[in-house]
């Protein structure tokens, strides 16, 4: 032991040792943690290299009943907690990884990003600021560089990943209002155009921060066109700061007139933010890169990689052409921080609106360097050829009937003769059979029904079995 090390295990005056009785508990206490871990990483290893059903909610009294009371003031030691998360809460929860988990927004993220955020939880590693997380930082950049490049942005194109695309669609557009009242001085209330296809975080946004909405009107499918944004924005009483598109909408997979409104948007010096929480991902892949077209004219871009990209939740990339403008709208002031602040290194924290946060870009970042970008190409490309795939069987079935040309991965379509309660019923007992969780949607009153391919691991074979059970 040298001298530091005696230093290390001399009290501190004023301090006392631990007892001797303390000091045997910490030796359990260990010993229980090696338990746990063994415990932990034995139910990892089964859900990662065996099939997982699709599992399915149960009500709050069964729960109630199976779980018992779990917090407690002895508590129940961690044995009974596990057995009651792997037993009881886990199966009452729909597997969104299943490769028939077609609604809402699946997730698939790969085996070398789910374990390597188990790694990162163990890390310990603050990612707000360069002086706690430089290297988690520098790889988290890395990641958005190659996104940045994808859509073809310059260099000096940055941001930060976040928890989600309405954190991201926040963020962004808070910047592009804040971005309009710095060139106009103007301190009055101006409004965000937005599609009757766009996400519903859009909205929230708006009321967030207090602007007003313009409404645009979408194509039958969903779509902003530029013409109709220019008609909007002026037809409309306000004056508008941003313009809020996506590409890849959540109902339809549809991908707005990205080029049209680029145009308009230069046209009339607005913020554009592009949404491609889900569908931004087509990007990377060469058979669908030409609906992006105009995408390199945006101002801000989101994509999260929880959804298409192949990572766990949460995870959403916000990336800005000129990350500056960012950072003067949201670089926080304050005793403790202003240290940080006044160096030059790139500190998440300015780029969004949050503090505290995990690297939550390293899974994406360890799966890409782990696999390399060509394989997360061919992966969007399968999903994108399932797609065609299942529009080609709905087309040969008599009952069914496809209601728009998917521009991506989102596949509509109706059974003829039926309406919302028989969705409904066949949707509740195709999750109660294990065989399927593919809710109904609607649009424009209308019930139909949609999938949504994002995982390689769904086969024509998954999609053929499901179609058929609608006859």
């Amino acid at each position: 032991m040298n001298e530091r090390d005696e230093e290390i295990g001399r009290p501190e005056a004023g301090h006392e040792r631990m007892p001797e009785a303390d000091h045997e508990q910490m030796h359990l206490f260990e010993a229980a943690d090696r338990a746990l871990a063994q415990r932990v990483f034995g139910y990892a290893e089964r859900r990662l290299s065996r099939p997982a059903g699709l599992g399915a909610p149960k009500s709050e009294e069964e729960l109630r009943h199976l779980a018992g009371e779990t917090v407690t003031e002895a508590g129940l030691g961690a044995e009974e907690a596990f057995r009651i998360f792997e037993e009881v809460l886990a199966p009452a929860c729909v597997n969104t990884t299943h490769p028939r988990f077609l609604s809402f927004i699946p997730h698939a993220p790969t085996t070398a990003s789910t374990l390597f955020d188990m790694a990162l939880s163990a890390s310990a590693i603050f990612a707000d600021w360069w002086i706690e997380g430089a290297g988690a930082i520098h790889a988290e950049n890395e990641t958005l560089r190659w996104l940045a490049a994808t859509i073809g942005w310059p260099a000096g194109a940055g941001g930060v990943f976040v928890s989600g695309g309405t954190a991201g669609n926040l963020s962004a557009l808070a910047v592009g209002r804040d971005v309009w009242r710095r060139r106009t001085g103007s301190r009055s209330r101006p409004a965000v155009a937005v599609s009757g296809g766009g996400h519903s975080s859009f909205r929230l946004a708006t009321r967030v921060l207090d602007t007003e909405v313009v409404e645009v009107a979408a194509d039958e499918c969903g779509r902003m066109l530029g013409p109709a944004l220019r008609e909007a924005i002026e037809a409309s009483e306000h004056e508008v700061c941003a313009v809020a598109a996506t590409a890849g909408s959540t109902n339809f997979g549809a991908v707005d007139d990205l080029a049209g409104i680029a145009e308009v948007c230069e046209e009339h010096d607005l913020w554009m933010h592009v949404d491609g929480a889900y569908g931004g991902a087509g990007v990377l892949a060469p058979s669908v890169r030409h609906r992006f077209d105009g995408i390199e004219r945006a101002d801000s871009f989101v994509a999260d990689p929880h959804k298409w990209l192949f990572a766990p939740v949460d995870c959403a990339a916000l990336i800005y052409r000129d990350p500056e403008q960012a950072r003067a709208a949201f670089t926080q002031e304050a005793e403790y921080i202003d240290v940080i602040e006044e160096r030059s290194e790139w500190n998440p924290s300015d780029y969004a609106i949050h503090l505290s946060r995990r690297a939550r870009g390293m899974p994406l970042w360890f799966s890409l360097a782990t696999h390399g970008s060509a394989a997360y190409s061919a992966a969007v490309e399968h999903c994108l050829l399932l797609a065609r795939e299942a529009v080609a069987m709905i087309e040969d079935m008599p009952e069914l009937e496809l209601y728009c040309d998917p521009d991506l991965s989102v596949v509509v379509f109706r059974r003829l003769g039926w309406g919302p309660a028989d969705y409904q019923r066949w949707s509740d007992r195709a999750l109660a059979e294990g065989r399927t969780l593919t809710a109904p949607t609607s649009w424009h009153g209308e019930a139909l029904l949609r999938f949504c391919f994002i995982s390689p691991r769904t086969t024509s074979d998954d999609v053929r079995g499901i179609l058929e059970s609608l006859r």
